[in-house]
């Protein structure tokens, strides 16, 4: 059956990916919404811009009357909540635009999803469904064992993490109190093509590239668990076809590695793939900087409960995933480009002062 799924925040990293998705592998019917704020991109959606099945709307999460008039008017049978300012570091300099977006921004549109809701006759009604996508990160920070599961209480440490506990917590209310159809995800650090480069990854491949310093946090020990961009996209695919009412599901890679492992990975790549003569080694640009402040020490995804229940598991290794999205980087020079040129040129973030 071809659905109508409204996607917040699908000109982002993740949600370009679902958009994507959801127009290559399936017959639905994508509404993106998107306010474009600094780390959005329409050059992500390029392929599928002419798509009769697409349709693109400029609108803030947090103005209700507009997000009520875009609903009312697609009548999506799914609306994937994605859309969220996401940097912890740019969190901490500026916290006030996590919680207008990630809690203001998510509270108008459970609000005006519940009023469309309410209105559905039975049949769409019943299958109508609101997927909410979180992070690892509200979890809080794991010592050198165990890992995260559903069950895990909260306990979040940075302002964007707080903002994200906090929108979870209203999805949660939303569905226990008001009977809103919602599931929840939380994933493991995400990367891929078409990433923002102010993230780890994308900015050590472009510094690489550009023979500057790679600035690594502290010792470069934190340990987070990866999971490519195409993985998580097909997750979420799956749990809003298959995932159960008011269940939320974790969502990782299977992939700890420490900071100073993936830079030393992606420097051993460049190496490879974009040999520079005028350096030893890409690993010659390392550089210790002081570090995040609260940066949480590790993170770890338990992946049972999606994996037995609804059949998921990530096909690509972090190897296999780092190596794809080095040569996406390298042979998209243009879409990277015109972001440095524009609104972000690489500069240190999350200093807390």
């Amino acid at each position: 059956m071809a659905l109508r799924i409204l996607v917040t925040g699908g000109a982002g990293f993740i949600g370009s990916a679902v958009v994507r998705q959801l127009l290559d592998d399936t017959p639905h019917e994508v509404l993106n919404l998107d306010k474009l704020t600094y780390a959005a991109n329409l050059a992500s959606l390029a392929t599928v811009e002419g798509n009769p099945r697409y349709r693109f709307a400029q609108v803030d999460i947090c103005d209700g009357p507009r997000v009520a008039e875009t609903v009312a008017g697609f009548r999506p049978h799914a609306i994937m909540h994605l859309a969220a300012e996401s940097h912890v570091d740019r969190s901490i300099d500026g916290p006030s635009d996590f919680i207008q977006t990630n809690v203001v921004g998510t509270f108008t549109l459970l609000q005006e999803a519940l009023r469309y809701w309410r209105a559905l006759d039975g049949e769409a009604k019943a299958a109508f469904r609101f997927q909410h996508v979180s992070t690892d990160e509200v979890f809080g920070s794991l010592g050198a064992n165990g890992w995260f599961t559903e069950a895990t209480p909260y306990a979040p440490r940075s302002p964007y993490s707080a903002s994200k506990a906090s929108s979870d917590h209203l999805v949660s209310a939303w569905h226990e109190t008001y009977g809103l159809p919602t599931i929840i995800t939380n994933c493991s650090n995400n990367y891929g093509p078409y990433h923002f480069p102010e993230k780890l990854i994308p900015l050590m491949i472009l510094k690489g590239l550009a023979r500057e310093k790679l600035p690594v946090y502290g010792k470069g020990d934190n340990i987070r668990d990866w999971l490519y961009v195409e993985d998580h996209a097909r997750a979420l695919r799956l749990v809003l076809e298959k995932g159960k009412i008011g269940e939320t599901y974790n969502i990782g890679g299977e992939n700890e590695r420490t900071n100073l492992s993936v830079v030393e990975t992606l420097c051993d790549l460049l190496d490879e793939l974009k040999p520079d003569a005028k350096l030893p080694s890409h690993r010659s640009l390392i550089s210790f900087v002081a570090d995040r402040p609260g940066h949480d020490f590790r993170y770890a995804m338990d992946i049972t409960k999606i994996s037995r229940q609804l059949g998921w598991k990530p096909i690509e290794t972090f190897e296999t995933g780092l190596k794809k999205t080095v040569e996406w980087y390298l042979a998209n020079e243009p879409w990277w480009r015109s972001i440095l040129d524009k609104s972000y040129r690489g500069q240190r973030l999350g200093l807390g002062g």
